[in-house]
């Protein structure tokens, strides 16, 4: 039997793909290196990846009073909404915080709209969610949303590499038992719960510590990272939950 030029041809793109395909299945995640940096509430400064990115940076005011705030130059800054305990903008750096999709610098960002409460956005209107890759890796931030997201919204975001979600309950951020069930749904290898009160609670706040959260999540590796914590090149297959004060 004799095999044309064309016919060979697609026996080894296919051989190719299928190879590609089962090495993206058995192969362990290897990153560039990226570190994340906590200033308490949901801010978190990720750097790598030729990239700087500031996570909903705040005023010292409500939940995060007490804090000192963000004081870095970040080149890009994803908010949840313009509240300004997470979206307070120093004018440093490139500032998104309306749903799209957009590309800056060679990343690219996803933002997608999920009510900030939990009637629809009639109290509190909408937050914005984001999801983009930076050094190799797919983050998700949920954090400063408490509406619930559909099916469609969970297929585009995938199974995060590092998934950053808002855990204190009150009225705008999920509680405990909502943020384990996302957990849960998205499968992620790392998450950093974000947006929980740290010792007393502020007099004006209305959410709780992390205790609700890891009592939802019991079965699932919980550990304390630091303020500043170095994502490993190998990341775990299982779900490991990282605190940062």
């Amino acid at each position: 039997m004799t095999l044309n030029l064309f016919s060979l041809q697609s026996i080894l793109q296919k051989g190719i793909l299928s190879f590609a395909v089962l090495i993206s299945f058995i192969s362990p995640t290897i990153a560039e290196a990226l570190e994340i940096t906590s200033f308490g509430h949901s801010a978190l400064l990720i750097k790598g990846g030729g990239h700087a990115v500031l996570l909903n940076p705040f005023k010292a005011v409500g939940c995060a009073a007490g804090l000192i705030e963000p004081n870095v130059n970040p080149d890009i800054i994803l908010a949840s909404s313009e509240l300004v305990d997470e979206g307070s903008w120093n004018k440093q750096g490139v500032f998104f915080v309306k749903p799209g999709s957009y590309r800056i610098n060679g990343l690219r960002l996803e933002g997608f709209s999920a009510s900030h409460d939990r009637v629809g956005g009639r109290r509190l209107g909408y937050g914005t969610f984001w999801q983009w890759m930076q050094g190799g890796l797919n983050f998700v931030h949920l954090g400063g949303i408490a509406g619930p997201l559909n099916d469609q919204d969970k297929l585009f975001l995938g199974r995060p590499d590092v998934l950053v979600i808002g855990v204190g309950g009150g009225s705008k951020v999920y509680n405990g038992k909502e943020a384990a069930q996302l957990v849960n749904e998205l499968n992620p290898k790392i998450v950093i719960p974000v947006q929980y009160v740290r010792g007393t609670a502020p007099n004006s706040c209305d959410q709780t510590g992390i205790q609700p959260f890891l009592d939802a999540t019991q079965g699932i590796e919980s550990r304390q990272v630091g303020s500043t914590y170095t994502i490993p090149n190998t990341l775990p297959e299982t779900t490991t939950i990282n605190l940062m004060p």
